[in-house]
């Protein structure tokens, strides 16, 4: 169960458990994005040591984070990892669903970022869909696309239920097509045969 409150966390519910990430594994196609980021919380203070700790043997020491403030109800200026400071920035042109992380070794790190409360199945969609090598789509329209998604399965849900509350079930199989007549067919007789 995720749970998320107001502005910030209680940092006693993060303690270590491991970011939920799921990263594009090293090959020489290049994508729009490096991954995904499953936070618990919408509180950077909170979890960005946990992520920073986790690249660091992918990506090096993460120096600076950019996030969209929409996304955050806070947006410290520093986040203490590990014996150092992470510098955390931000810009309203940046899309909302991704996170930027800068490494002084590596370089730049993109990643979707997939809200706390998202549904795990969703979640998991989401986070293979981010590590695709050389994906050309957006953190944007990868949250649009599942959105979409996610609508088109809870109406098929909900028809379903509907219609198992109505006593419906799948029809009985039928012996041959030409003994059930179709309603509304016209009836043509054959040569020989008389008309009921």
């Amino acid at each position: 169960m995720t749970t998320t409150l107001g502005r910030t966390a209680n940092r006693a519910l993060t303690p270590g458990l491991p970011a939920r990430l799921a990263l594009t594994p090293t090959t020489m196609l290049v994508g729009r994005l490096d991954g995904a980021w499953w936070p618990r919380s919408r509180d950077l203070a909170v979890e960005l040591p946990t992520l920073a700790e986790a690249l660091e043997g992918h990506w090096g020491h993460i120096t600076r984070v950019l996030v969209n403030p929409g996304r955050w109800p806070v947006v410290p200026h520093k986040v203490a990892v590990t014996g150092r400071l992470l510098h955390v920035g931000w810009f309203t042109e940046q899309d909302p669903d991704k996170i930027i992380l800068l490494s002084s070794t590596t370089g730049r790190c993109d990643l979707l970022v997939i809200p706390p409360k998202t549904e795990p199945a969703s979640a998991t969609r989401l986070m293979t869909a981010a590590a695709l090598p050389g994906s050309t789509l957006t953190a944007g329209s990868l949250m649009s696309d599942e959105a979409a998604t996610g609508r088109r399965m809870r109406e098929a849900r909900s028809s379903e239920d509907v219609w198992e509350s109505e006593g419906g079930a799948a029809p009985a199989p039928r012996s041959h097509p030409a003994a059930h007549p179709v309603v509304g067919a016209r009836m043509i007789p054959l040569p020989g045969r008389t008309r009921r």
